[in-house]
């Protein structure tokens, strides 16, 4: 396996600077609704949702981030905010919704749970005590040592708080309002974290990457690698599709993409990925040679 650097940039320049160039809206001259709809950039949509969010703003808040759940429907750090700006307008029956999106995509999430939790309480929803009681199993299985314990306590917190009817405190992940900088920093320690094959670490990594970025393209393309190298081929599919979807000419994707149908056996769907590659790689380019290794080799190159 080839060592990974930050070769994901050479799509985009820099994770905190636009991800795409958005597209723009509908022309007005009478075309077919499904071609004049507005289409957003999810990642520019996501960062005006923290904006706005962070500001109290939270009808601004929910129409961003209805617009990433439409563009990228996988970013369950979207849902989490939907779920927060919805609980902002009072609208909980939203807000148990969103979140319950969020915990389908991320099981384990403490503020996923906490929040779905939240909302159920208002709802006087019974339901809100199985959260409670998700969210105490995790603390005590913690037992205060893991990395997860203030935010599990916290959780807790918040759950008991709105059954009892206690005013509400912020849901937020405090990573969303972190900065690029240190969002820049999580995903290059993922980087590294991939490099010696800590995926359980680097994916936690990548979360927290996105909770700053929201839906990436370098981000999806490394939650895929990582998922792939964990053996869950259908998650990294997803990861992958989800990259593509957001920036079809992504190399690393396109490249990890082909990998992975080099891996279940699909020479056909590979060398259609890598006749992609080259189409987008004019003079040639790294992810098209390392695919066409793969392809000759039928697997990894560096493996017998």
């Amino acid at each position: 396996m080839r060592k990974i650097t930050a070769f994901l940039t050479t799509a985009l320049i820099s994770l905190a600077g636009p991800a795409l160039a958005s597209p723009s809206g509908g022309s007005g001259g009478g075309e077919a609704p499904s071609v004049s709809t507005p289409k957003y950039d999810p990642a520019a949509e996501y960062a005006k949702g923290v904006t706005a969010l962070q500001a109290g703003q939270y009808g601004d808040a929910t129409r961003a981030f209805k617009h990433v759940t439409s563009a990228a429907p996988a970013t369950a750090e979207a849902w989490r905010g939907l779920g927060e700006s919805t609980a902002g307008e009072g609208d909980w029956k939203a807000s148990k919704a969103a979140y319950e999106k969020a915990v389908k995509l991320t099981s384990d999430d403490v503020a996923a749970h906490a929040g779905l939790g939240v909302a159920l309480a208002h709802l006087k929803d019974a339901k809100a005590q199985g959260e409670l009681d998700w969210i105490k199993a995790k603390a005590q299985a913690c037992a205060d040592t893991c990395a997860d314990a203030a935010a599990l306590k916290a959780a807790a917190d918040q759950v008991q708080g709105a059954m009892s009817g206690a005013p509400q405190a912020s849901l937020s992940d405090p990573m969303i309002f972190a900065g690029p900088a240190a969002g820049d920093a999580a995903y290059s320690s993922a980087l590294g974290l991939v490099n010696e094959h800590r995926y359980d670490e680097a994916l936690a990594s990548l979360s927290r990457a996105e909770a700053v970025f929201g839906p990436h393209p370098d981000i999806f393309t490394m939650q895929g690698y990582a998922w792939r190298k964990k053996g869950d081929l259908a998650r990294a599919e997803g990861f992958y599709r989800e990259a593509l979807a957001i920036a079809p000419n992504h190399r690393g994707a396109t490249e990890y993409y082909g990998e992975l149908k080099v891996v279940r056996g699909d020479i056909a769907g590979a060398r259609t990925m890598l006749a992609k590659l080259e189409t987008v790689c004019t003079f040639g380019c790294a992810e098209a040679e390392e695919l066409r290794r793969w392809i000759d080799h039928g697997g990894d190159p560096q493996q017998p």
